[in-house]
Formats: C-alpha cells, structure tokens, sequence
C-alpha cells in the first residue's frame, strides 16, 4: 500500500466519518422528541440525561474522528517523505 493509497483512504474515513457526525446532530437537532421516544421506549431515561449521554457521545466520536482519521490524513498530506 502506497502513501498516497492511505492518503487517500484516510481523506474518505474523514469525509464519512464527519458525514455520520453531521447526520447525528441532524437528527437530534429535527427530530428530537422522535429519537428521544424511540430511546425511552427501549429504556427508563430523563431528557437531561438523554442530552448529556448524546452530546457526550458526540464530542468522543468527534475526538475519535479527528484523531484517527484527520490526523494521519493531515500528516500524509503535509509530511515530506524521502525515498
């Protein structure tokens, strides 16, 4: 596999990745009260902390996102490699 190979594969994860956060925050952001009564029929949860275990889940995946997916795209598109 060739540097650009993995360049190229960690630009899409990125690009996904982002894609599924940005659907995430969609959907809690429209349709709250659906997704909120979709979880409270699976379990007994308050709307707080539903908001605190979304929004928690949120930033780790966001985290997640930036540091194994932005981070070695970023040093494979910038990193000056000798042969």
């Amino acid at each position: 596999m060739t540097k650009d190979n993995l360049r190229t594969f960690f630009g899409w994860c990125t690009v996904i990745n982002l894609g599924i956060l940005f659907y995430w925050f969609l959907a809690i952001f429209f349709a709250f009260d659906f997704v909120f009564r979709t979880h409270t029929w699976w379990f007994e949860i308050s709307e707080e902390r539903f908001d605190e275990i979304h929004y928690t889940m949120m930033g780790y995946y966001k985290l997640a996102v930036l540091l194994f997916n932005l981070t070695p795209y970023l040093v494979l598109r910038f990193a000056k490699f000798s042969r």
